[in-house]
């Protein structure tokens, strides 16, 4: 049996993502995980991973193009610079649980299985639902080892209040992700 430390917020802050980062860190390095993957809007986040996670697989998930303007990604053209100058990857593509899903929503008002399948990870928390969403998207954009433990990081709104290790999945295999431990998330619900 082993015990770990779960940092729980009890607010929703940005400020917690100093604390998860560093968390976050402390388990990679006690568990010798090499592979982070981090979701980020408009890259503060992904810059301060960057900084904590100096020489390790860093994969950043961006809101996929058009969330919020037609065509667009919400991370400026010089943030995406600076963070594969700095090692990392960027990743946007559609979201594992919304794409077709959220069209066939909106257009007919009806809920398809992704979108039911996010608003059950909900439940845990708006960050769990992306720790776990941005690995089936890292994975099947071919940036993660299969064979290794991964640190999903999140955050509900700004910042980062959710870190998990997980085995991680392809989306066509989604049932075959693991959550191994939770080392932070938020009390608070948002949703």
């Amino acid at each position: 049996m082993n015990e770990k430390k779960i940092i729980y917020y009890p607010e929703i802050s940005e400020e917690n993502t100093e604390k998860t980062l560093k968390a976050a860190k402390e388990r990679a390095d006690e568990l010798d995980i090499k592979n982070i993957v981090v979701s980020s809007t408009r890259g503060g986040t992904a810059l301060a991973t960057l900084d904590v996670f100096k020489g390790y697989n860093v994969v950043v998930v961006t809101h996929v193009a058009g969330f919020k303007e037609p065509g667009k990604i919400e991370m400026s053209d010089d943030t995406v610079a600076e963070i594969k100058k700095k090692g990392g990857k960027v990743l946007t593509t559609v979201h594992a649980f919304g794409g077709v899903s959220s069209a066939i929503q909106k257009k007919f008002d009806t809920m398809e299985s992704g979108l039911l399948i996010a608003n059950v990870l909900r439940m845990f928390g708006q960050g769990m639902k992306v720790a776990f969403e941005i690995i089936y998207m890292a994975a099947d954009a071919g940036l993660l080892p299969m064979d290794e433990d991964v640190i999903s990081i999140a955050g509900t709104g700004k910042g980062a209040d959710t870190a998990i290790v997980v085995k991680p999945a392809h989306s066509g295999d989604m049932f075959d992700l693991y959550t191994k431990e939770i080392i932070a998330k938020p009390t608070t619900r948002t949703y």
